[in-house]
């Protein structure tokens, strides 16, 4: 397995990012690891680590580079605080400027593969890869969201708006009772992606909680995690 890191620039700063590909039998197709709220840590390049041994170039992006160097986050209150502020710097639409520099350095590789991409978003970055599904129609072939939060937004670039424009296929895996996605804009999300022809399939975990899938935390819970990276691999294999 070849992991590295690198600066990818894009028009507001450097993104630090961190690679992951299996050393032979490339190319290998690209997906777009999007962090979650806690930012890139140990368990989360786990997690595109173990992706990548599937045959896929995985790329780990740090989405907070507007508000300053990349650094991994404790539990501290003031953590969480600066975390707070940084999050409202990643956006549906930034997400997007962000998406086409990472693909412009996959381009330029020879490990990575072009043609068809896929992306997996986390928490705050779930609602993102239906906003690059929109975006990108040519090029986002599969996307999934675990544990998305505020994919219903009151701005005109919310995810569940326009999503006739999209033609990846996707998959949700939603936890019961998450204040950060709560059941009418499950109800929203769903009516927007049948409105919009949207090829999907969803998985409502009653016993799981918000955060479900990396390990590490009392959050975790196995059966809801293993049962996302299943759909995810069945879904990449038949897309990408």
């Amino acid at each position: 397995m070849i992991e590295r890191e690198l600066e990818v620039v894009t028009a507001e700063g450097e993104m630090k990012t961190f690679i992951f590909h299996p050393g032979g039998d490339g190319p290998h197709p690209v997906v777009l690891y999007l962090m979650d709220a806690p930012s890139i840590r140990p368990q989360l390049k786990d997690m595109a680590s173990r992706l990548a041994t599937a045959g896929y170039y995985v790329m780990l992006p740090y989405l907070f580079y507007r508000g300053g160097p990349f650094r991994e986050f404790g539990m501290s209150d003031e953590d969480m605080h600066v975390r707070r502020d940084l999050m409202a710097t990643v956006t549906p639409t930034n997400i997007i400027s962000d998406a086409e520099a990472l693909l412009a350095v996959a381009a330029a590789d020879s490990a990575a593969r072009g043609g068809n991409v896929g992306a997996v978003g986390f928490c705050m970055s779930g609602g993102l890869t239906l906003a690059l599904a929109k975006a990108m129609p040519e090029r986002i072939a599969a996307i999934a969201s675990i544990h998305g939060a505020w994919m219903v937004r009151e701005t005109p670039d919310s995810p569940h708006i326009g999503l006739e424009a999209a033609k990846a296929e996707v998959y949700l895996g939603w936890a019961h009772e998450d204040p950060t996605a709560p059941a009418e804009q499950l109800d929203q999300l769903r009516a927007a992606m049948d409105a919009g022809g949207v090829r999907y399939r969803f998985d409502l975990y009653t016993d799981a909680v918000h955060g479900y899938a990396p390990r590490g935390t009392d959050r975790y819970n196995r059966f809801a995690s293993e049962q996302h990276w299943e759909r995810v691999h069945s879904m990449m294999r038949r897309n990408l």
